[in-house]
């Protein structure tokens, strides 16, 4: 019998809605989950390895996906270059990636109160005190890390070579 790939890589694609269900089903496995977001426009090598490096705090990573209407707020009129099904399907072909959920709002904090994750990693660009939804992990023992960034990979670079 043959495996459906696609099908394996677009059921990692939850809708927010039914994030709750898959948090109880995940917490009942005692697995530590580890959240992360972003917009993941145009995807390269600094979100690969910053990606990678994040899946190896826990045992499932989950990450949530800035909408198109929530990065056009971001980062202006012309982003994202690629719409968000297409930016969700590529992050959940990641063998490193449990889970890639969509959310609307400008930034994830409300999807951090649901999840609840055991990690919340992002960028050392970022101090953890900074970092969106650290107060929530601090009132209940939930740890923020951060992780060195690739230099010189970035999507505004990316884009801007293409604009000189």
């Amino acid at each position: 019998m043959s495996k459906d790939n696609f099908k394996l890589i677009s059921e990692k694609i939850i809708d927010i809605s039914k994030i709750e269900e898959f948090i109880f089903e995940i917490r009942n496995q005692n697995k530590k989950i580890v959240f992360s977001n972003g917009c993941f426009d145009i995807i390269h090598r600094g979100h690969v390895e910053y990606l990678a490096k994040a899946s190896n705090f826990g045992d499932i990573l989950i990450i949530g996906l800035n909408s198109d209407n929530s990065v056009r707020k971001l980062k202006g009129e012309n982003r994202p270059v690629q719409d968000q099904n297409t930016r969700a399907l590529i992050l959940s072909a990641f063998s490193f990636i449990d889970f890639v959920i969509i959310f609307d709002q400008e930034t994830p904090y409300e999807l951090i109160k649901l999840i609840k994750p055991d990690f919340l990693v992002k960028g050392a660009d970022y101090k953890p005190e900074e970092i969106v939804g650290y107060d929530i992990l601090q009132n209940y023992g939930g740890q923020v890390k951060t992780i060195e960034l690739v230099k010189g990979h970035s999507t505004t670079n990316i884009i801007g070579k293409f604009l000189k």
